[in-house]
């Protein structure tokens, strides 16, 4: 079975990628394995002097469900079973590496997520994704 890793940032273009490439599950014979993965960014400075590391854990969980809700919630009335992961780090890089150890078939991505201007044409975390993965990149646009 298929492996496809569909990495989820919160943002419209992250949740349409999703929508969209359950249209597209046709293109299989049996349906793949989702799994959804929100790469949050470390926290700032010197937090870790004082905040203690299982409320920073905390925090990093809470915030990535929050992203992944909406995505999970599509999946869940498409009736797609799927696993979810949150993981810290520079989101390109983690979304790689996540990729390559766990062995999945395909990344589906938006072309644009929170970027803002240095992703005006492809969004920056995708163009490094595309860059540096082995793995294949669909891009949903």
């Amino acid at each position: 079975m298929l492996k496809i890793l569909l990495p989820i940032d919160g943002s419209e273009c992250s949740k349409k990628a999703v929508r969209d490439f359950i249209q597209l599950l046709d293109w299989y014979k049996e349906i793949p394995e989702f799994h959804l993965l929100n790469v949050q960014y470390p926290l700032d400075g010197n937090v870790s002097l004082f905040i203690n590391q299982a409320d920073i854990k905390q925090y990093h969980q809470e915030e990535g469900l929050k992203n992944l809700r909406e995505a999970r919630d599509i999946l869940d009335q498409a009736e797609i079973t799927h696993e979810f992961h949150i993981t810290v780090g520079d989101p390109a890089e983690m979304i790689v590496r996540f990729a390559t150890e766990k062995q999945y078939d395909l990344i589906v991505m938006g072309p644009r997520g929170r970027g803002g201007l240095k992703g005006l044409l492809l969004g920056s975390v995708t163009s490094k994704v595309m860059q540096l993965s082995q793995t294949p990149v669909l891009l949903i646009k």
